[in-house]
Protein backbone atom coordinates (compact mmCIF):
# COMPACT_ATOMS: atom_id res chain seq x y z
CA UNK A 1 0.00 0.00 0.00
CA UNK A 2 0.87 3.63 -0.43
CA UNK A 3 2.57 5.48 2.02
CA UNK A 4 0.18 8.43 2.75
CA UNK A 5 3.30 11.26 1.57
CA UNK A 6 2.04 9.48 -1.63
CA UNK A 7 -1.24 9.95 -1.72
CA UNK A 8 -2.38 13.12 -2.48
CA UNK A 9 -5.44 15.42 -1.52
CA UNK A 10 -6.46 15.43 -4.87
CA UNK A 11 -6.29 11.89 -5.70
CA UNK A 12 -8.60 11.22 -2.85
CA UNK A 13 -11.30 13.76 -4.28
CA UNK A 14 -10.59 11.98 -7.86
CA UNK A 15 -11.30 8.31 -6.22
CA UNK A 16 -14.31 10.27 -3.96
CA UNK A 17 -15.76 11.16 -6.91
CA UNK A 18 -15.47 7.68 -9.03
CA UNK A 19 -17.01 6.30 -5.69
CA UNK A 20 -19.75 8.91 -5.22
CA UNK A 21 -20.76 7.75 -8.91
CA UNK A 22 -20.69 4.14 -8.46
CA UNK A 23 -22.04 3.53 -5.25
CA UNK A 24 -24.18 7.09 -4.74
CA UNK A 25 -23.33 9.59 -1.31
CA UNK A 26 -24.33 6.42 0.90
CA UNK A 27 -21.48 4.51 -0.36
CA UNK A 28 -19.06 7.64 -0.08
CA UNK A 29 -16.94 6.42 3.25
CA UNK A 30 -13.55 7.20 4.06
CA UNK A 31 -13.01 3.29 4.71
CA UNK A 32 -14.38 2.87 0.62
CA UNK A 33 -12.14 5.74 -0.76
CA UNK A 34 -9.17 4.41 1.76
CA UNK A 35 -9.16 0.62 0.08
CA UNK A 36 -9.58 2.40 -3.34
CA UNK A 37 -6.32 4.75 -3.09
CA UNK A 38 -4.63 1.91 -1.28
CA UNK A 39 -4.12 3.01 2.20
CA UNK A 40 -5.68 2.20 5.59
CA UNK A 41 -9.07 4.34 6.12
CA UNK A 42 -6.72 6.50 9.21
CA UNK A 43 -4.15 7.54 6.54
CA UNK A 44 -6.58 9.09 5.20
CA UNK A 45 -7.84 11.18 7.94
CA UNK A 46 -4.10 13.07 7.38
CA UNK A 47 -5.13 14.92 4.37
CA UNK A 48 -8.73 14.86 4.31
CA UNK A 49 -10.56 15.73 8.15
CA UNK A 50 -13.34 13.92 7.80
CA UNK A 51 -16.40 12.57 5.73
CA UNK A 52 -17.55 15.99 5.52
CA UNK A 53 -15.01 17.37 4.03
CA UNK A 54 -14.60 14.80 1.84
CA UNK A 55 -18.12 15.92 0.38
CA UNK A 56 -17.43 19.28 0.43
CA UNK A 57 -14.12 18.78 -1.55
CA UNK A 58 -15.57 16.43 -3.94
CA UNK A 59 -18.87 19.23 -4.41
CA UNK A 60 -16.18 21.94 -4.91
CA UNK A 61 -14.22 20.02 -7.50
CA UNK A 62 -17.08 18.48 -9.12
CA UNK A 63 -18.61 22.29 -8.91
CA UNK A 64 -15.01 23.88 -10.77
CA UNK A 65 -15.67 21.19 -13.11
CA UNK A 66 -18.88 21.97 -14.35
CA UNK A 67 -17.75 25.92 -14.44
CA UNK A 68 -15.19 25.25 -16.82
CA UNK A 69 -17.64 23.03 -19.08
CA UNK A 70 -20.37 26.27 -18.96
CA UNK A 71 -17.03 28.71 -19.54
CA UNK A 72 -16.00 26.09 -23.10
CA UNK A 73 -19.90 26.24 -24.11
CA UNK A 74 -20.43 30.08 -23.87
CA UNK A 75 -17.16 30.68 -25.46
CA UNK A 76 -18.44 29.95 -29.24
CA UNK A 77 -21.35 31.42 -30.04
CA UNK A 78 -21.65 35.17 -30.20
CA UNK A 79 -24.90 35.86 -29.95
CA UNK A 80 -27.12 35.77 -26.34
CA UNK A 81 -29.48 33.19 -27.43
CA UNK A 82 -27.15 30.55 -28.81
CA UNK A 83 -25.32 31.00 -25.92
CA UNK A 84 -28.06 30.13 -23.67
CA UNK A 85 -28.66 27.09 -25.78
CA UNK A 86 -25.44 26.17 -25.81
CA UNK A 87 -24.98 26.26 -21.58
CA UNK A 88 -28.22 24.30 -20.87
CA UNK A 89 -27.07 21.47 -23.31
CA UNK A 90 -23.63 21.65 -21.74
CA UNK A 91 -25.93 21.83 -18.35
CA UNK A 92 -27.55 18.85 -18.83
CA UNK A 93 -24.57 16.94 -20.70
CA UNK A 94 -22.43 17.56 -17.30
CA UNK A 95 -25.44 16.09 -15.36
CA UNK A 96 -25.78 12.72 -17.71
CA UNK A 97 -22.13 12.63 -17.62
CA UNK A 98 -22.16 12.87 -13.52
CA UNK A 99 -25.49 12.57 -11.89
CA UNK A 100 -24.43 12.24 -8.16
CA UNK A 101 -22.06 15.05 -8.39
CA UNK A 102 -24.92 17.15 -9.86
CA UNK A 103 -27.00 15.79 -7.42
CA UNK A 104 -24.53 17.06 -4.58
CA UNK A 105 -24.17 20.69 -6.04
CA UNK A 106 -27.32 21.40 -5.37
CA UNK A 107 -27.91 19.91 -2.82
CA UNK A 108 -28.62 21.40 0.86
CA UNK A 109 -26.09 19.05 3.10
CA UNK A 110 -24.63 20.07 6.53
CA UNK A 111 -22.49 23.06 6.07
CA UNK A 112 -19.23 21.45 6.64
CA UNK A 113 -20.30 20.04 3.07
CA UNK A 114 -21.04 22.42 1.10
CA UNK A 115 -19.02 24.22 -1.51
CA UNK A 116 -17.34 27.69 -0.57
CA UNK A 117 -19.37 31.00 -1.40
CA UNK A 118 -16.22 31.74 -3.67
CA UNK A 119 -16.05 28.77 -6.20
CA UNK A 120 -20.34 28.93 -6.37
CA UNK A 121 -19.81 32.51 -7.65
CA UNK A 122 -17.30 31.79 -10.03
CA UNK A 123 -18.40 29.10 -11.33
CA UNK A 124 -22.09 31.25 -11.85
CA UNK A 125 -19.97 33.61 -13.82
CA UNK A 126 -20.64 32.29 -17.23
CA UNK A 127 -24.54 31.67 -16.73
CA UNK A 128 -24.30 35.17 -15.13
CA UNK A 129 -22.72 36.88 -18.20
CA UNK A 130 -24.90 35.12 -20.85
CA UNK A 131 -28.02 35.92 -18.23
CA UNK A 132 -27.13 39.58 -18.34
CA UNK A 133 -26.68 39.61 -22.40
CA UNK A 134 -30.04 38.04 -22.97
CA UNK A 135 -32.14 40.04 -19.96
CA UNK A 136 -29.75 42.92 -19.50
CA UNK A 137 -27.73 43.79 -16.95
CA UNK A 138 -30.49 44.48 -14.27
CA UNK A 139 -32.07 41.32 -14.98
CA UNK A 140 -29.11 39.05 -15.20
CA UNK A 141 -29.62 37.30 -11.56
CA UNK A 142 -33.20 36.72 -12.04
CA UNK A 143 -32.94 35.43 -15.34
CA UNK A 144 -29.61 33.26 -14.56
CA UNK A 145 -31.82 31.75 -11.63
CA UNK A 146 -35.02 30.92 -13.86
CA UNK A 147 -32.60 29.06 -16.24
CA UNK A 148 -30.79 27.27 -13.79
CA UNK A 149 -34.22 26.02 -11.91
CA UNK A 150 -35.86 25.51 -15.01
CA UNK A 151 -32.52 23.32 -16.25
CA UNK A 152 -32.13 21.33 -13.08
CA UNK A 153 -36.01 20.72 -12.26
CA UNK A 154 -35.66 19.10 -16.20
CA UNK A 155 -32.64 17.37 -16.04
CA UNK A 156 -33.95 16.39 -12.35
CA UNK A 157 -37.08 15.10 -13.57
CA UNK A 158 -35.06 13.35 -16.75
CA UNK A 159 -32.93 11.56 -14.42
CA UNK A 160 -35.17 9.98 -12.16
CA UNK A 161 -37.49 8.55 -15.29
CA UNK A 162 -40.06 10.74 -14.52
CA UNK A 163 -41.40 11.61 -17.84
CA UNK A 164 -43.79 8.75 -18.25
CA UNK A 165 -46.36 10.16 -21.07
CA UNK A 166 -44.06 9.58 -24.15
CA UNK A 167 -42.51 12.23 -26.32
CA UNK A 168 -39.23 12.92 -27.45
CA UNK A 169 -37.43 14.15 -24.26
CA UNK A 170 -34.87 16.21 -26.39
CA UNK A 171 -37.13 18.06 -28.33
CA UNK A 172 -38.91 18.72 -24.94
CA UNK A 173 -35.37 20.63 -23.58
CA UNK A 174 -35.13 22.40 -26.38
CA UNK A 175 -38.63 24.03 -26.26
CA UNK A 176 -37.83 24.94 -22.89
CA UNK A 177 -34.58 26.46 -24.22
CA UNK A 178 -36.36 28.76 -26.59
CA UNK A 179 -39.27 29.11 -24.75
CA UNK A 180 -37.25 30.13 -21.93
CA UNK A 181 -34.87 32.68 -23.96
CA UNK A 182 -37.87 34.12 -25.61
CA UNK A 183 -39.55 35.05 -22.63
CA UNK A 184 -36.26 36.24 -20.94
CA UNK A 185 -35.64 38.59 -23.96
CA UNK A 186 -38.66 40.46 -23.62
CA UNK A 187 -37.29 42.82 -21.37
CA UNK A 188 -37.85 46.72 -22.16
CA UNK A 189 -34.89 47.61 -24.34
CA UNK A 190 -33.41 44.11 -24.79
CA UNK A 191 -34.53 42.52 -28.31
CA UNK A 192 -36.74 39.95 -28.75
CA UNK A 193 -34.69 36.25 -30.17
CA UNK A 194 -35.30 35.76 -33.78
Amino acid sequence: MPTPERTSREAIIAVGRDLLEVEGLAGLTMRAVADRVGVKAPSLYKRVRDRDELVRLITEATLNDLGEHLRSAAAEPTDAASRVAALALAFRAFAHRFPAGFHLIFALGPVGTRPSHDLIVASSEPLLEVAGALAGPDHALEAARTLTAWANGFIGMELAGAFNLGGNVDEAFAFGIRTLTSALQLREGVPAAR
